[in-house]
């Protein structure tokens, strides 16, 4: 029986069990450089097989949330490797996940107060950004009018994706995932109610999914297909995303492009708005039998939903993510059936290490 606490070969690795924590923005690097405390923090949640970092911005202009980490300069890249030591130290496999936010911005978080960059000039219409205001407190806003991005520009954010997935590995990760999910940038060129284009980069499947293929391809050349997934949220309606004629079909298109590149894994969350799963019934399997590699999901899964899905061959690995923060030992919980700690959402984002590092371990009662 295939089940959650299992071992798995991903790729070169061979993972403890077959879960993954989801990544998840906390806002706790102080000018975009990872913080001491993020060693404990990630330490503190090893007991996953695969660890894949909160989105870990790969240019100043590419944040759209202040204190979020960087890994585009030398001194970003030293901060991340006792990171990664602490994983691995407690047998995790970690990858960093790399994040543009394109139009999910303000001009207060982008260098010399810049627009945000996009697909298109459309604002995102609902998305915030988590911002510094000039009395120093911090709070969201409504996500800035973008500019689309040039030709030249676009060529611009591919290399940016490749540097930060030569630093990744210089890092000390075992690899990276790019983030083509949630409303961000990828994504912003992915669908066709965002992206209004008429150059190769807009109108058909094959030119919206360009841009994170080409992406996608520039990491590998520089660190190895291996080292590379990518993170797709079919169907999200975050960020300002919404519907649009052939949705599923542009996906499974990108599953099939992505299927000849061997990449170490796709990563698909489903957003789970209220308790509800937003992908269509039976269109993870169609997204399985389009994709030929390792899947993950993420999205509202739960130790029998997991295991159910892991069973049923429709995913390798089963990925959580808020659980993660208020239960750092949830795997050994949920082997024990041990009950799970609520976190508190007030302190999700850079609150210090209030509601950090400083969530318990599970104490049994004694008989």
């Amino acid at each position: 029986m295939t089940d959650l606490f299992g071992s798995y070969q991903l790729g070169k690795l061979v993972l403890k069990n077959r879960a993954a924590m989801a990544p998840m923005t906390r806002a706790r690097a102080p000018q975009n450089v990872p913080a001491p405390e993020m060693a404990r923090y990630y330490a503190q949640r090893s007991g996953v097989g695969l660890i894949v970092t909160e989105g870990t911005v790969v240019s100043a202009s590419a944040s759209g949330t202040v204190d979020c980490p960087g890994i585009w300069s030398e001194e970003q890249v030293a901060a991340w490797q006792p990171v990664t030591a602490a994983a691995h130290d407690q047998g995790a496999a970690i990858f960093t996940q790399l994040w543009h936010v394109g139009r999910v911005s303000h001009e207060l978080v982008q260098p010399n107060g810049a627009q945000p960059v996009s697909a298109s000039a459309k604002q995102a219409q609902g998305a915030m950004a988590y911002v510094r205001h000039p009395d120093g407190t911090h709070g969201f806003v409504p996500a800035s009018v973008p500019h689309a991005l040039t030709i030249d520009e676009i060529a611009g954010v591919v290399e940016d994706f490749a540097i930060a997935a030569e630093n990744a590995i210089k890092a000390g990760f075992d690899g990276v995932e790019i983030h083509g999910a949630n409303g961000y940038l990828v994504e912003q060129f992915i669908n066709a109610t965002v992206n209004d284009r008429d150059d190769i980069y807009g109108g058909s499947i094959e030119n919206r999914i360009r841009f994170a293929l080409e992406i996608v391809d520039a990491c590998v050349a520089r660190i190895g297909a291996d080292r590379v997934g990518i993170r797709l949220t079919p169907f999200g309606r975050v960020s300002g995303m919404a519907g649009y004629e052939g949705e599923g079909e542009t996906y499974l298109v990108l599953a099939r492009a992505l299927s000849s590149r061997g990449l170490a894994y796709v990563h698909l969350m489903d957003q789970n708005v209220g308790g509800t799963w937003t992908l269509p019934e039976g269109y993870l399997a169609q997204f399985r039998a389009a994709w030929n590699g390792p899947l993950i999901l993420a999205g509202g899964l739960d130790l029998e939903k997991a295991n159910a899905l892991l069973e049923a061959g429709l995913i390798d690995i089963a990925a959580f993510g808020v659980p993660l923060i208020g239960n750092p030992d949830l795997i050994a919980r949920l082997r024990n059936g041990w009950p799970l700690a609520t976190p508190d959402r007030a302190t999700f984002y850079g609150s210090g290490y209030e509601g950090y590092t400083d969530y318990p371990t599970y104490t049994p009662v004694s008989a």
